[in-house]
């Protein structure tokens, strides 16, 4: 089912890889692959774009990417790094770690139920950050088009709960009189 995709750069100076899964019928028929050149995570030629990535999320892209002649609305929600977490002052930064193979998976069966559940939705980019993140970095980024703004707010706030309850990436705190894994953890459930 899953493979790794290994493009050779088409010029010398250019640094381009595609990897990651590739799954055939992810998202009702939207696979795609996870593109990444210099590092930084690139959207999909069409259907839903689904990442988990080192490096940081492309926010300006997917809501680009999201924005189509046919989109009268695209919502946005940005999870960042916070200087403060349940019963602990001062946090001063956050790592992430993904089951990467497994994360991927979930988040594309999170697309596919969103479709089910709002159909007129347009395009949706799930993206999640791993390794440590800073003050403000932006850790998740859930992007939703639709012709209409209550689809896409709907299936916006759907994805991030979603997403939050039944993807394997887990976050470790850091603070100044430490480091432990955060404390709102909950058992990962199936979708749907």
């Amino acid at each position: 089912m899953y493979r790794r995709l290994w493009a050779v750069p088409r010029r010398p100076d250019q640094r381009f890889q595609a990897c990651g899964p590739l799954c055939a019928g992810v998202a009702a028929g939207r696979s795609g692959r996870r593109l990444h050149y210099h590092g930084v995570v690139q959207p999909p030629a069409s259907g839903d774009w689904i990442d988990v990535a080192g490096a940081p999320l492309p926010v300006d892209v997917a809501t680009a990417w999201a924005t189509t002649s046919g989109s009268g609305a695209v919502v946005v929600f940005l999870g960042v790094v916070r200087d403060h977490a349940e019963g602990r002052a001062g946090v001063s930064g956050l790592t992430y770690e993904a089951y990467e193979e497994e994360a991927v998976t979930r988040l594309a069966a999170v697309a596919t139920d969103a479709r089910r559940q709002w159909p007129a939705i347009d395009r949706v980019a799930l993206l999640h950050r791993t390794g440590d993140l800073a003050l403000s970095d932006v850790a998740v980024a859930v992007v939703v088009s639709s012709p209409h703004r209550a689809d896409a707010f709907e299936a916006a706030r759907y994805c991030i709960d979603t997403l939050k309850e039944t993807v394997p990436i887990w976050k470790r705190e850091h603070w100044d009189g430490g480091s432990d894994w955060g404390t709102g953890a909950s058992p990962v459930r199936a979708v749907g």
